[in-house]
């Protein structure tokens, strides 16, 4: 008897990935604990063992297949008695209907995936003729005038930069029929359905396409790959969901930089150690997490969840995106140990070869923007935290200490608050709490 490979949930927030590889071909012998495949998630490419063992029937889905749904089938499996009695004609329905809408022409895909997206696609209807020049280009100020007076503006030439239509251009214009359909009004109402699903998750109007504004030939299109979809969804989400507030603090970091230069300078030749000054950020945020436990907090509608540990994310650029792999229970780990570790997860980050218990869940972020030379910035919450701590490059400033005037290094830091979970008196507290660590770092090693 035969059953179903099923797409596996990597992560408790996957909902489709990309079948990377296969691992194994038709007919051969697998066992339990066998790789199969290599799956694509947003975040990361792991690797899918088998539950069971038997001979491999059908690959249903080709490698390099994107958007393949959770539990959707992706091959058989031949039991002991060597019958595969699966209905594969039903197992591709599920297929097709797990896969999701292929993406434009203009994007590359690989052979095999572009042949199961073409075979899913419907047939498009028949396009209305168009007039020459296809799009309209005019201000909303002049569209609505234009619509209000009756005017056609396929029939009027703007005068705006590259003869875009502008205000003065409808007002100087003889009313007139309107066009049945006309081209801009078609690419905006399309604008509008492709925004639909992330403006009913704010509830708000959604805004139109940005190919409504602008003529074709005059940018390049780049598909979003799967990250870039999730960090556009989730940040959104939490924008438009959790009431942000900011804090912003400036702390003294000269006792921290000499202390970090004679640390760096006693580190051994093999199995050393590089501290840099996050890896001072991530403990004094840690320990100060723990003198002001509200601030380690997660919201839910029916209770607060108050972490019992510092499980710091610490934000890393990649090429195609962004990431927050964690450090877990950083109160309890030494500097080089942060040290060692924030650069192991920032390695297997930029590989993809992070596992879901390494990036998912965290109890604090922190964001830091200052080896760009940026001062100061706001970050935007990280669901399901309540909070991400922004931090700026250190700069000589002057200060006044007491009655005189002296040269300083500072870095400002912003911290970001879910303001359902964190008031602003507890978030002050907080950053009483780092700075105090941060400016005295010898407390940090008690």
């Amino acid at each position: 008897m035969a059953t179903q490979i099923l797409m596996p949930a990597l992560s408790p927030t996957m909902e489709e990935g990309k079948l990377a590889k296969w691992l194994v071909k038709e007919g051969d012998t697998v066992k339990s604990g066998d790789i199969l495949a290599e799956i694509e998630t947003d975040k990361a490419t792991m690797e899918f063992e088998a539950v069971d063992e038997g001979k491999i029937g059908k690959l249903l889905v080709p490698e390099g297949t994107e958007g393949v749904k959770v539990n959707a089938p992706i091959a058989t499996l031949i039991g002991d008695d060597g019958k595969a009695d699966v209905d594969i004609s039903k197992a591709m329905q599920s297929i097709k209907s797990a896969v999701t809408e292929a993406a434009p022409a203009s994007r590359p895909a690989s052979a095999p995936a572009a042949k199961l997206a073409l075979a899913e696609a419907p047939k498009p209807p028949a396009a209305a003729p168009k007039p020459e020049g296809d799009r309209i280009f005019a201000s909303p100020l002049a569209r609505r005038i234009a619509e209000q007076k009756g005017v056609d503006l396929a029939a009027i030439s703007g005068t705006g930069p590259r003869g875009r239509i502008v205000k003065s251009d409808v007002e100087a214009a003889k009313p007139g029929a309107k066009p049945a359909a006309a081209a801009p009004e078609a690419a905006t109402a399309k604008a509008l359905a492709q925004t639909a699903p992330a403006a009913a998750l704010s509830g708000i109007t959604p805004l139109p396409d940005a190919r409504a504004f602008y003529k074709p030939g005059e940018y390049e299109e780049i598909p979003h790959d799967s990250m870039r979809k999730t960090i556009a969804r989730r940040l959104t989400s939490a924008k438009t969901l959790i009431p942000h507030f900011y804090l912003t603090i400036d702390t003294r970091i000269d006792n921290l930089m000499a202390m970090r230069a004679q640390l760096n300078a006693t580190s051994p030749k093999e199995n050393g150690f590089k501290l840099s000054v996050n890896d001072f950020v991530v403990k004094a945020s840690a320990l100060a997490l723990m003198r002001v436990p509200e601030v380690n907090a997660s919201w839910t509608d029916t209770a607060m969840l108050r972490h019992k540990r510092a499980d710091i994310g610490v934000a890393v650029a990649l090429d195609f995106g962004l990431i927050t792999p964690i450090v877990t229970g950083a109160e309890g780990k030494g500097l080089a140990v942060i040290s060692n570790e924030v650069k192991s997860l920032a390695e297997r980050a930029r590989a993809k070869k992070l596992k879901p218990s390494e990036f998912e869940g965290g109890s604090f972020s922190i964001s830091n923007l200052g080896m760009f030379g940026i001062k100061d910035f706001t970050a935007v919450i990280n669901p399901p935290q309540s909070a991400i701590l922004a931090v700026g490059a250190g700069e000589k400033r002057a200060i006044v200490v007491g009655d005189k005037l002296e040269i300083a290094t500072l870095m400002t830091v912003t911290l970001s608050c879910d303001h359902r979970v964190i008031d602003g008196a507890t978030g002050a507290r907080f950053l009483q709490a780092f700075k105090q660590f941060i400016e005295e770092p010898a407390s940090m090693l008690l």
